[in-house]
C-alpha cells in the first residue's frame, strides 16, 4: 500500500503541471496606438482606429476563463500615479454593450478597472461597478445598489476620481452616480491608466487625465 501511494504522488503531480501549463496565457500587449498626446501599448494595433479626438475599439476580445478578466484595452504610456481626475466621453456598441476605464494597473493580472453598461449590477452583478484584478478572475469591490449608466447608445460623459491614498475610485456617468460606482482597494494603490471593454467593441473620445 505504501508503495503505490507512493508511485501515484508524482503522476499527480505531472498532471497538475501539465494543466497548469496548457492554460492560455494573456497576450502581452506588444504594440502601440498614439492617441491623446501619448503612446498606448494594446495587444494589436489593428484593433483600434484613431480619428483626432477619437478611439474606436473596432475588435473584440473576450476572455472566458483562464483568468476570466479583461485583456483588450489600451494602457496609457506613463509613469505610476497614485491621484488623478479622468474625463472622458464614451460610446458603448449596438445594440447592447459595456466597455472599461482600468486604473491602478501594475503588471499583467494586477489593475482595478470602472465597468460601464446598460445593465444594472442588481441584474447582472459582474457589470457597472468597480473591479479587482489581482493575479486571478476579476472581483467585484463595489455595491450592487444602482441603475445601469449607458444606457443608451448616445455619447456619454464619463468622470473618475481615484485617490490612491485612500484606495478610494468614484465614478460619474452625465454627472450621476451610485453605490456601484464607488469601491475601495488598498492593495494597488498607484498604477497606469487605460481603457477598452471586456467582451464588446466601444469608443472613446476627447480623454483627459488630471494629476
Amino acid at each position: 500500500m505504501q508503495r503505490r501511494s507512493f508511485l501515484a504522488a508524482p503522476l499527480l503531480s505531472a498532471a497538475s503541471l501539465q494543466a497548469q501549463t496548457s492554460r492560455p496565457k494573456t497576450p502581452p500587449l506588444a504594440e502601440k496606438i498614439h492617441a491623446y498626446g501619448m503612446d498606448w501599448q494594446v495587444i494589436s494595433a489593428a484593433d483600434w482606429k484613431v480619428q483626432g479626438e477619437e478611439v474606436q475599439l473596432v475588435t473584440a476580445r473576450p476572455q472566458q476563463a483562464d483568468p476570466r478578466r479583461p485583456i483588450q484595452f489600451a494602457l496609457a504610456g506613463m509613469e505610476p500615479v497614485s491621484k488623478f481626475t479622468l474625463d472622458v466621453e464614451v460610446q458603448r456598441s449596438k445594440p447592447k454593450g459595456s466597455l472599461i476605464l482600468v486604473y491602478a494597473w501594475q503588471k499583467d493580472g494586477y489593475f482595478d478597472y470602472v465597468h460601464l453598461s446598460d445593465d444594472p449590477a442588481g441584474k447582472v452583478e459582474v457589470h457597472n461597478g468597480i473591479f479587482h484584478c489581482y493575479g486571478g478572475d476579476r472581483v467585484r469591490i463595489s455595491p450592487k445598489e444602482g441603475p445601469g449608466t449607458l444606457l443608451s447608445e448616445d455619447w456619454h460623459k464619463v468622470k473618475v476620481e481615484y485617490d490612491g491614498g485612500r484606495g478610494l475610485v468614484e465614478a460619474w456617468v452625465d454627472g450621476a452616480t451610485s453605490p456601484s460606482l464607488k469601491g475601495v482597494d488598498l492593495s494597488l494603490t498607484s498604477g497606469r491608466i487605460g481603457f477598452g471593454s471586456f467582451f464588446n467593441t466601444a469608443n472613446f473620445r476627447n480623454l483627459r487625465i488630471r494629476k
